[in-house]
């Protein structure tokens, strides 16, 4: 089981929730695909993006249950990124939790839990 990470701001994560669907964050739109991250990633990809942003809230996916609309992509010095190329669905999602900044940095603490 490989599970995969989305990042999203409050606001996004509660329009997923109350509509059980999303095309993803802004920067998801325009590119075309939802973008992940893998457990070696993820934080990176908060430090990048999000860097200093409260509010933030991690999903843990399996990425085998989103089949073959999910490619891995080369993107970050080559590191191959996993993106979905579909709707995301409430329940492709194994669980979600707040991402707390500690120390000025985003805790990711256990990941997949």
């Amino acid at each position: 089981m490989a599970i995969i990470y989305k990042i999203f701001r409050a606001d996004e994560y509660a329009a997923f929730l109350r509509d059980g669907h999303t095309d993803g964050a802004p920067i998801d739109i325009k590119d075309g695909y939802i973008h992940f991250s893998t457990a070696e990633q993820v934080a990176e990809t908060a430090a990048k993006h999000f860097g200093g942003e409260e509010g933030l809230v991690l999903l843990g996916l399996e990425s085998n249950q989103l089949g073959q609309d999910l490619t891995w992509e080369p993107s970050r010095g080559g590191a191959l990124f996993p993106h979905l190329y579909r709707v995301l669905h409430a329940s492709d999602v194994l669980w979600a939790r707040d991402l707390p900044i500690v120390d000025g940095h985003h805790d990711f603490g256990e990941l997949g839990r």
